[in-house]
């Protein structure tokens, strides 16, 4: 007995014990191929309503709102940037 006898051997004791455990388990037996259990997914977007459910579950970000005030020191902020620059590459 080879070397691929022994696995042949190992891999029915295995699909025997599967079977057995769903037996018992009150499970299906599974399938007795090498992929067993492994579902291939399509290509492509999922369908809408496992989309919808995603999307549904998110709570919503709420908007930020800038103030007059804020966008007032950003301004003056940027042009003293500007300023700086372009006093340095003037010199």
């Amino acid at each position: 007995m080879g070397v691929s006898g022994i696995l042949a051997a190992i891999d029915s004791e295995i699909a025997q014990l599967q079977q057995a455990k769903a037996l018992l388990s009150g499970g299906a037996a599974p399938a007795t191929t090498k992929k067993a259990g492994r579902q291939k997914r399509k290509p492509g977007r999922p369908k809408k309503a496992a989309a919808v459910v995603s999307v549904a579950t998110k709570p919503a970000k709420k908007k930020r709102h800038l103030s007059a005030e804020g966008r007032k020191r950003i301004a003056e902020a940027a042009k003293k940037r500007w300023a700086a620059k372009k006093a340095a590459a003037a010199k």
